[in-house]
């Protein structure tokens, strides 16, 4: 019985954490005024960048480990990029609460192939939340089987994730101010 209770407040954790994420992020990003937080934030694009980058080798090379059966070698991966995900969510809001965002500066056909990036990353970020914490959630609770299901999702999502953001990050870099 207990393990029940437990498990059900762990996915009324999930459930909030899937919600309140987003809604954080979105109610930083439209604040009326920015925060001064000085110049040193305008150096936070190419750090989200690194982020993203180092997000997307990790999730490979736990994809490639797990396949290899190599378990603690994935375990790892993963934890990292989990890690990484919440380092790139704290610098994010950081800089899109104390910094304008920039406009992208290409020509039509690039700005439609920008946009697709850009609309298809943020759509899909919020939608993988709640995926990637299911995912550790079954695989710290050694419920293998659900870990497995989850993960044909997560997993192809939260690197299309990652990726486009590397993506949208170097088709804007030139028009950082």
């Amino acid at each position: 019985m207990a393990q029940t209770l437990e498990n059900k407040k762990s996915m009324v954790w999930i459930r909030v954490l899937s919600i309140a994420i987003p809604l954080a992020v979105a109610v930083l990003l439209s604040l009326p005024t920015k925060l001064d937080l000085g110049d040193w934030v305008y150096g936070l694009p190419h750090a989200i960048g690194v982020v993203n980058t180092l997000t997307s080798i990790c999730l490979i090379v736990a994809y490639v480990a797990i396949r290899q059966k190599k378990v603690k070698v994935h375990k790892q991966m993963n934890s990292a990029a989990f890690v990484l995900g919440a380092i790139f969510l704290v610098l994010y809001v950081i800089y899109h609460a104390s910094a304008e965002s920039t406009p992208y500066g290409g020509d039509d056909t690039t700005r439609y192939i920008y946009y697709f990036f850009l609309i298809s990353h943020i759509l899909l970020s919020i939608g993988v939340v709640p995926l990637v914490l299911l995912a550790f959630y079954y695989a710290l609770n050694n419920m293998i089987d659900k870990h497995k299901r989850i993960v044909k999702y997560t997993f192809p999502i939260w690197l299309y994730v990652s990726v486009t953001g590397v993506t949208v990050y170097l088709m804007i870099s030139p028009y950082y101010p």
